[in-house]
Formats: structure tokens, sequence, C-alpha cells
């Protein structure tokens, strides 16, 4: 299909791993396209944005440990830029590692945890495709003795949209974070948006 091209099309390789990835990538896709400034401009803007929401979050006193699953079946913790997200939302990370790729991690490893907080939020899923593959978690038979099932503090998350995707809804998904860690805090104005109480 490129080849039909009257010309030569640029070819704009990107891989972001991290929260800083994302925000060059930003800046290249505007610097290959010419407008280099505006990237400037945008990537401030969203960072400008999200400083406030981390402002707010941590201003917090409470710090809920987070299991942030991203995928279920097998499961894997989130990586790349979120547990990045989590730490500015006012949480701890509890699996996966920043800016590193997602890895495979084992169910002793996430009830060991006995997280405060559990956001499952998988790649490509909105949250009712995610509700219905929830059984891989909740028939498992120490489900119901984890600290964050028995306090009613397991959410669901649009991945589709927003946690899994490397671009300016992570400005959104650091205020799905805010939200659920800190509903004291935060208006809950992305709830059934982005995210929901299971």
């Amino acid at each position: 299909m490129a080849a039909r091209l009257a010309s030569q099309p640029k070819i704009v390789s990107l891989t972001p791993n991290s929260l800083a990835d994302v925000w060059d990538d930003i800046r290249r896709v505007a610097g290959a396209i010419g407008i280099a400034e505006h990237g400037e401009t945008v990537v401030a803007a969203l960072q400008a944005r999200m400083c406030a929401i981390s402002e707010k979050a941590l201003a917090a006193r409470e710090r809920p440990r987070v299991a942030l699953i991203e995928w279920i079946e097998p499961l894997m913790a989130t990586g790349n830029w979120m547990p990045e997200l989590v730490e500015m939302a006012g949480g701890v990370n509890l699996l996966g590692e920043r800016d590193k790729h997602s890895g495979y991690l084992s169910w002793e490893k996430i009830a060991a945890s006995d997280p405060d907080v559990i956001i499952v939020c998988p790649c490509g899923f909105d949250m009712a495709r995610t509700e219905s593959e929830m059984y891989w978690l909740t028939k498992r038979p120490d489900w119901r003795t984890m600290r964050a099932v028995r306090d009613g503090r397991v959410f669901l998350a649009d991945g589709n949209q927003y946690f899994n995707r490397p671009g300016p809804r992570l400005v959104e998904t650091l205020q799905i974070l805010g939200e659920i860690l800190h509903p004291k805090v935060f208006a809950p104005a992305l709830d059934g948006a982005g995210w929901r109480r299971l």
C-alpha cells in the first residue's frame, strides 16, 4: 500500500516503555509532520494536567498498596508506565516493574502481597469483557480472604481505552487512579466510563 502513495512516506517507529517515552513519541510524531513546536505545547499541557492530579493525590494521607492486573489468564502484572502512574496517584505499586514490559506472575504472589486495592485492566478489554472473565480470579479458593476483596476495593478499569494506551489518555488514567485510590479527595468523574467497582 505504501508503494502506491504519491510520495514516499516517512515511517516513525514508536516503542514507549515509560511515561517519558510517551512524551518523546508525541514530540517525535509532531516533528515528523512539521509541527515540533506544537508537540512541545501538547506535552507541556499534558504534563501540567498530570502534575495537578498527582499533587492532589499525594496530599492524601492514605498510601494504598495496589495490585494492578493487566491479564487474567495467564496472570500478568502491569508494567511500563503504569507503576509510575500508581506512584503519582499516591499508591504503592506491588506488582510489575516500572519502564519494563508486563510480566507473568503467580496467583501465590498476588495473594501473598494482600493488596489494599486490586484493579483489573486487561489489555484490549473494556469493562464488560473484563467482568465476563473475572471468574478466573473470583473462583480461586482464597479470593475472598484477600484484604481488597473483604473491604470491597476491587475495581474493573477500561484497559483498552485508558491504562494500556501510550498516549494523551494517560492523563485520564491517572485521574481514574486518583478516583479509585482516594475517593474522599477526588469526585468520581470517570466512574462508569473508565472504571467501576466490582
